[in-house]
C-alpha cells in the first residue's frame, strides 16, 4: 500500500507540472489571438479565443483541483479529496457548454446580418498567421497533458479542451485561406459554427462520465458479473452477495462484497488467507487495490433483510 501511494504522489506531482506548462503555454497564445482578433476583425478568432480562455480556465480549475485532490485523507474525509478532480471536470464541462452556445449564437447572428447587406470585412492574411501560431501552440499542449490524461477524469478534460481548440485553429486556418483566396467572408462565422458544433460532443462525454462517478456507477470496464465468478471460483467460497464497485475518481475504482464460506474456513483459522487471496485477485485480475470483504458464515444471505446482488 505504500508503494501505491508514493506511485500515486509521484503522478499526482507529475499531472500538477502537466498542468502549469499548459496553463503557460494557453496563456501566451490566449493574448496573441485576442489581440489578432481585434486587428483581423475575425470572430473565429475570437470564438477560438473564447474557446482558448474557456481552455485556460478550465486548466487552473483542473490545476486547483490536483492540487486539492493530493491533499491527505483525514477522519472526516476518509478517502481524501481525490473527487476534487471530478468536480474539476465537471466545472471543464459546463465551461465547454457556455462557450459552444455563445459562439453558435453569435455566428448565426453575423451570417443573418450578412444575408441583410451588413457583411464583416475580415482581415484573412493576419487571421491566416495568427490560426498557424494558434495550431502550434495547442499542438505543444496537448502533447503536454496527453501523458496523464488516460489516468485522471481531470487532465481528461482539460486534454479534450485543448484538443478541441487544436481542430478549431484547423478550421481558422481553412476559414482564413477561404477568405484570402476568394474574399468569401462569411466563411469566418461558418467555421465559428464548426467551432462550437465540435466542442459540444466532447462537453457531454466529459459530463457524462462525471455523472457516472459521482453516482457511483461501476466503471465502463468493469463485469461485476465476472468479478463475481471469479470469486466463487476460490476454494472456501460458497456464494457472493452486496457486491459494489464504484469509483472515487477515475481509475480508483473501489470494491465491496459479502462472502460467504464454507464452516472449514472459520474453523482452521484460514479467513486471513483467504481475504488476502481474494484481494490479490482483484488487484491481478481487475485492477482494483481498494477492496473490503465481509466474510459470512455459509447461509448468511438468507437471515439479512433486503435485496442481495
Amino acid at each position: 500500500m505504500g508503494h501505491s501511494h508514493d506511485h500515486d504522489h509521484a503522478h499526482g506531482a507529475a499531472n500538477r507540472t502537466r498542468l502549469w506548462i499548459a496553463i503557460a503555454i494557453i496563456g501566451v497564445f490566449l493574448l496573441v489571438q485576442v489581440v489578432g482578433a481585434l486587428l483581423t476583425g475575425s470572430l473565429a478568432l475570437l470564438a477560438d479565443a473564447g474557446h482558448m480562455s474557456s481552455d485556460l480556465i478550465g486548466l487552473v480549475v483542473a490545476l486547483i483541483a490536483a492540487v486539492v485532490a493530493a491533499r491527505p485523507a483525514t477522519d472526516r474525509q476518509t478517502y481524501g479529496y481525490r473527487r476534487a478532480e471530478v468536480l474539476g471536470a465537471l466545472v471543464n464541462g459546463v465551461i465547454l457548454t457556455v462557450v459552444a452556445v455563445t459562439v453558435a449564437v453569435s455566428a448565426i447572428s453575423r451570417l443573418v446580418e450578412g444575408v441583410s447587406g451588413e457583411a464583416h470585412e475580415v482581415a484573412g492574411g493576419g487571421m491566416l498567421i495568427v490560426g498557424i501560431a494558434g495550431l502550434v501552440a495547442n499542438v505543444a499542449a496537448m502533447l503536454v497533458l496527453r501523458g496523464g490524461a488516460k489516468d485522471s477524469i481531470n487532465l481528461r478534460g482539460a486534454y479534450l479542451e485543448v484538443l478541441g481548440d487544436l481542430i478549431g485553429s484547423v478550421l481558422v486556418i481553412v476559414a482564413a485561406l477561404v477568405i484570402v483566396l476568394t474574399g468569401f467572408d462569411a466563411a469566418d462565422p461558418i467555421a465559428s459554427i464548426g467551432i462550437a458544433v465540435l466542442i459540444v460532443p466532447r462537453a457531454i462525454s466529459l459530463l457524462r462520465d462525471v455523472v457516472h462517478v459521482l453516482f457511483e456507477s461501476a466503471p465502463a470496464d468493469t463485469d461485476v458479473a465476472e468479478i463475481r465468478e471469479h470469486l466463487l471460483g476460490t476454494r472456501g467460497v460458497v456464494a457472493v452477495h452486496d457486491v459494489h464497485v464504484w469509483q472515487i475518481t477515475s481509475g480508483q475504482p473501489v470494491f465491496s462484497a459479502h462472502v460467504e464460506v464454507e464452516p472449514e474456513v472459520f474453523a482452521s483459522g484460514r479467513t486471513g488467507a483467504l481475504l488476502d487471496e481474494l484481494g490479490g485477485c482483484l488487484a491481478a485480475h481487475f485492477d482494483v487495490e481498494h477492496s473490503t470483504f465481509q466474510l459470512e458464515p455459509a447461509g448468511r444471505a438468507e437471515q439479512e433483510q433486503g435485496s442481495h446482488r
